[in-house]
């Protein structure tokens, strides 16, 4: 009977993780990051050009934020609220751009969308955290994390099979989220007592052991804007074929799933050394892709290279939040990615301007070097860094020790 009972928690913890990459990879690739893969033919059909198409994006990226700035609030006490509000926003999000017919009406429904992601990311640390076994759980969140890269192949494979009708690409994308959503709700069983500390606000300690990832998101979600915004649209201007584009996509997509193989090996290694190893060759990926966008064998490899990248550099952050204190990690994640969207946002902003005014050698440029600045800043501040305080006086369930320096 104990047996059967082991099986039994071992084959709902398979499905709780697929439950949560199915979510992830609905709120963020087949709606969040899937604006940019459209943007061409929707900047056409709404009269936006690139300068307004970078400011929609910018708001959506705040929005973001803002969803994972509630999620920062109540993650820790209120995930499944969260879930379901995932699945709201992001799925009739995307429902609303399929039926848009206004640009106001489309581009109120593009930025909330985006809310979906922010929600969906704390809300899935939360239950990830409390629902499985530690020696599994880091594994488990990795895997979750990931889902951005098959969600992106999703998105890139629709876009192809269905073109050039992007409408009824969203509808399967406001489908799938819904879905993963209950899926996620129907899983989730609390293993164990919820710690009282993931419930009391963080001290000052925790806000000062988290310096070197806040500074390190920023920097890397503005640099992450230019593939994610324009990276389809720089391409299509510089004569790549719509099949060609759209295959640039699904390998950023291939790149990200290719994290979920990666993830053994990645868990050796310190959160500081795992973002500078992840968002280095991002920087350097999309400065190559800005530079020459008409090699396109060259720029599929760049894309690869930057979807491992971006989801690795993720990943990264959430263990390095966790490991600075584990009781709340759904908290520290979801202020990793306001800042990090935060980043974003102003670099969509940025990059859309100097791209419409400059091109894309420059403003690709410009959003690496940010990106490459950051990778450096976080290996160098984080094996610098002892343990946190914060982890060792509260003693906190979950919590790990930094490793020392």
């Amino acid at each position: 009977m104990q047996h059967r009972s082991v099986s039994w928690h071992a084959a709902r913890a398979v499905a709780l993780t697929a439950a949560g990459t199915a979510l992830i990879a609905a709120t963020y690739g087949l709606v969040r990051l899937a604006f940019g893969l459209h943007l061409p033919e929707m900047g056409a059909e709404f009269g936006l050009d690139t300068a307004d198409l970078g400011l929609v994006s910018a708001a959506a990226s705040v929005v973001y934020g803002l969803g994972a700035g509630i999620g920062f609030l109540v993650g820790d006490r209120l995930p499944r609220a969260l879930v379901v509000a995932a699945g709201l926003t992001a799925g009739c999000g995307a429902i609303g751009i399929a039926l848009a017919q206004h640009s106001g009406v489309f581009v109120a429904a593009a930025i909330a969308s985006s809310a979906g992601a922010g929600f969906a990311s704390p809300a899935l640390v939360r239950i990830i955290h409390r629902s499985a076994p530690e020696p599994s759980r880091a594994t488990m969140q990795a895997v979750v994390n990931a889902g951005t890269g098959p969600g992106l192949v999703a998105a890139g494979s629709s876009a192809w099979a269905l073109a050039p009708d992007w409408r009824l690409a969203w509808i399967v994308a406001g489908a799938a989220t819904a879905i993963a959503a209950v899926a996620v709700l129907a899983l989730d069983r609390p293993a164990g007592t919820e710690s009282a500390a993931a419930h009391r606000a963080p001290p000052l300690s925790w806000w000062v052991a988290h310096r070197a990832p806040l500074v390190a998101a920023a920097g890397f979600g503005f640099g992450a804007a230019a593939i994610w915004n324009y990276g389809r649209a720089v391409l299509v201007a510089a004569g790549a074929p719509e099949s060609s584009s759209l295959l640039a996509w699904v390998l950023l997509g291939v790149g990200g799933a290719a994290v979920i193989g990666t993830a053994p090996l990645a868990r050796r290694l310190r959160p500081g050394s795992l973002w500078a190893l992840s968002t280095i060759p991002a920087a350097v990926a999309t400065a190559l892709l800005g530079l020459l966008p008409g090699e396109l064998v060259l720029c599929g490899a760049a894309c690869l290279v930057f979807g491992w990248g971006y989801v690795t550099a993720t990943g990264a952050l959430i263990e390095w939040t966790t490991q600075i204190d584990g009781a709340r990690a759904a908290t520290g994640t979801a202020v990793l990615f306001v800042v990090f969207m935060l980043g974003q946002a102003a670099g969509a902003a940025a990059v859309g301007a100097i791209l419409e005014s400059v091109g894309p050698a420059a403003a690709f440029a410009v959003a690496a070097a940010i990106a490459g600045a950051s990778g450096l800043l976080g290996a160098e501040r984080l094996t610098r860094s002892g343990r946190p305080a914060c982890s060792r006086s509260e003693g906190a369930p979950g919590a790990r020790r930094a490793p020392r320096p």
